[in-house]
């Protein structure tokens, strides 16, 4: 027990809420697995294909946690270790997305569409019809699609500069709002508008491929998606900008608008509520400054466990505008 323990509190701040949520997530994935099996009915491939994508992820982690006991320093490859945390809470998100519904299934959608509806006195996204048009719906899918590479936008650019330690502390505080929201997710199940309002919609999407390649990208049974409240795309993009803003100000320029049009896009393209958005907000806004006191708060109980030096998050670097 006591060499687990020494092993835990060796790892980085970033490394704890991957172990902490793959349990969850493999029990999560499971449930809805067996609720088909024990129905007698046949798996959908998405389930099917979870349950193989979180035994994949479990050996995965068991791999890179040995290896990070086994060779703290990583001296020539410590990028791989440092961006590691962020490709593990992607997998969890891609399982976790699908299988809410099985583990809770008190949807909150009906408050968030009367919410709305007082905010506005009607329903955003489907007054958002009258501006449909071919190049438009283009534009805010490849908006929309663009979330991957703003979220990982920063973390390249911190890493070809060879800014280690501000690379980490944005990782952390980015992986910890995925987890927050991971949490949320489960408290609050909500199917999209493109599902719950969908006998309110008299006009289709017409555009090009761009618009067809996002559909099947977000194309799931209405039975298991569960993924609207908060909107992590808005979480992850608003606290990528403002670390953007902080470590490498030439790129917070770059990213405003792409970062404003996928906010926008995710209304027009039926994925969120105005007020999924706002608590994408929110969420931002109270991890960016709770990130780098947890980073404190487990450096101490590093040091006060002689945790090696390399596991504890380093001192960030000066803000720079480059």
């Amino acid at each position: 027990m006591k060499s687990l323990v020494r092993a835990v509190v060796g790892l980085r701040a970033e490394e704890i809420p991957p172990l902490l949520f793959l349990l969850p997530s493999a029990a999560v994935t499971a449930k809805a697995w067996l609720f088909y099996v024990e129905a007698g009915l046949p798996v959908p491939p998405r389930i099917e294909h979870g349950v193989w994508r979180i035994a994949l992820t479990a050996l995965g982690m068991a791999l890179f946690f040995w290896a990070v006991h086994r060779w703290p320093a990583w001296r020539h490859l410590g990028w791989l270790r440092d961006l590691a945390p962020f490709g593990f809470c992607i997998l969890v998100y891609t399982n976790l997305h699908d299988t809410i519904h099985f583990v809770n299934s008190h949807d909150v959608h009906d408050v968030l569409i009367a919410i709305d509806q007082w905010m506005f006195g009607f329903q955003p996204t489907v007054w958002m019809q009258r501006l449909y048009h071919p190049l438009l719906t283009d534009y805010f899918s490849l908006a929309y699609m663009n979330y991957f590479l703003i979220s990982v936008s920063l973390a390249i650019w911190l890493l070809v500069a060879g800014r280690r330690a501000d690379l980490r502390s944005a990782l952390f505080g980015t992986v910890l709002c995925f987890y927050v929201g991971y949490v949320l997710y489960i408290l609050f199940p909500a199917a999209p508008p493109r599902l719950v309002l969908a006998d309110q919609f008299v006009r289709d999407f017409s555009g090009g491929w761009l618009t067809d390649a996002q559909r099947r990208l977000v194309e799931v049974s209405p039975t298991s998606s569960r993924g609207a409240f908060p909107s992590l795309h808005c979480a992850i993009t608003l606290i990528t900008v403002m670390y953007a803003h902080k470590l490498v100000r030439p790129l917070f320029w770059i990213l405003l608008v792409p970062a404003a049009s996928l906010v926008v896009a995710t209304v027009y393209l039926r994925h969120h509520y105005v007020v999924d958005i706002y608590a994408g907000f929110a969420l931002a806004l109270l991890v960016y400054p709770l990130a780098p006191r947890l980073s404190a708060a487990w450096a101490r109980v590093q040091a006060r466990l002689g945790a090696g030096e390399d596991a504890r998050m380093p001192e960030a670097e000066p803000e720079a505008l480059t």
